[in-house]
């Protein structure tokens, strides 16, 4: 599914050694979403386990293969991003950047696919950070929550810019075809009235309340809206969307188990179970993240997508198919021009990314040069 765009984009690189299940469910979900989806695809690992497992599955040849080195373990940081310059979530990286690939999937530790992501890539002109958007399962259609804990200290302005990178997302994910999608965003706080919150969110508020940035700022919005659909994008720094994130994903797993468990407990309810067996399946899909392909990094000159460790094949499948959707609507190009209408004085007098590491750029692109190696 290529969603927006009559040009199917470049190939997604897919980092195949990412995850708790890896690499032979990354490659399963890789070949579904190829085989079933039409996704182009580029497998990022290393190539004799790749070869092995598309033998498995008969795909041998047909989907290529670059090879990478070094894996980063499930346990590591971001400091892996700087001791593994040659890890699958690296050259993966390296071959977006060097336009061989239109986004990245990986199922990889979080801190080390964020710190990777941000040094190979580097931010996006006139953002300051990046950010994690994930989807939640709200009705008649999801919504957007972001950050998710791709940066727990950030500024107003920088909340302000959240916002921005939110509505060019769902402007793809929600809007699809219609180019006059305008997503309502909020901002998650602890009351809804203007004046609530602490001095980031009303100073926040103050500066998404006074418009001239292309975002249909809705209001503050508190924590039991965040499943109400109240709005399309839900704005907060990423210590505050994470943990919200964490509590609302334990919360409605405790919720199913307890619904399932009580559907089962007697031959009445079995009886009832059996009856409503569809409407269950829709609420288990509605509610599984494996459905929504994981968080997108976003804010980057890259796509680059984040499936949960313990992804199996589906999960991988919909993160794939994610990205491809992604690419072909022109994430990075949408959050360009969004973001430079938040950049006006009172936002400060930044005009570039903030850099990660002092890395000259012309040196990290010499080692991309060397570095990766040619398609197997």
């Amino acid at each position: 599914m290529t969603g927006i765009g009559a040009t199917r984009p470049l190939p997604i690189a897919v980092d195949t050694m990412g995850g708790d299940h890896a690499p032979e469910e990354v490659i399963a979900g890789a070949v579904d979403a190829f085989r079933e989806h039409g996704v182009g695809l580029v497998l990022v690992g290393q190539a004799p386990r790749i070869r092995q497992e598309l033998d498995r599955h008969g795909f041998v040849g047909k989907i290529p293969i670059v090879h990478a080195d070094e894996a980063l373990d499930m346990g590591e940081g971001a400091l892996a991003s700087w001791r593994k310059p040659r890890s699958s979530i690296a050259i993966a990286c390296h071959l977006v950047r060097q336009g061989r690939a239109s986004a990245l999937v990986s199922a990889g530790s979080t801190a080390g696919v964020v710190a990777t992501s941000r040094l190979r890539l580097k931010g996006q002109q006139g953002v300051m950070r990046p950010a994690i958007a994930v989807t939640l399962p709200t009705r008649p259609r999801p919504t957007i929550l972001l950050d998710a804990g791709a940066t727990a200290d950030v500024k107003p302005e920088g909340l302000v810019q959240f916002a921005a990178l939110g509505t060019a997302y769902a402007q793809i994910l929600l809007g699809g075809e219609d180019r006059s999608y305008r997503p309502t965003v909020g901002l998650l706080n602890i009351g809804a009235e203007p004046g609530k919150g602490d001095k980031l969110t009303k100073r926040a508020h103050e500066l998404l309340a006074g418009g001239g940035h292309g975002i249909e700022f809705a209001g503050n919005v508190e924590g039991h809206d965040l499943l109400s659909g109240r709005v399309d994008v839900v704005v907060a720094d990423g210590f505050t969307g994470n943990i919200a994130l964490k509590t609302m994903e334990g919360t409605i797993r405790t919720a199913f188990t307890e619904v399932r468990d009580a559907m089962s407990g007697g031959a009445a309810a079995r009886m009832g179970a059996l009856l409503q067996r569809r409407r269950m399946r829709e609420l288990r899909d509605r509610l599984d993240p494996d459905t929504y392909g994981g968080g997108v990094l976003l804010g980057l000159n890259g796509t680059v997508v984040i499936a949960h460790g313990a992804s199996r094949a589906r999960a991988i499948t919909s993160a794939c198919e994610l990205a491809d959707r992604l690419a072909a609507g022109r994430i990075v190009e949408r959050i360009r021009d969004q973001v430079a209408l938040t950049r006006t004085s009172r936002f400060g007098r930044r005009t570039h990314g903030e850099r990660d590491t002092p890395t000259d750029d012309g040196a990290a692109a010499a080692t991309e040069r060397k570095d990766t190696p040619p398609v197997a």
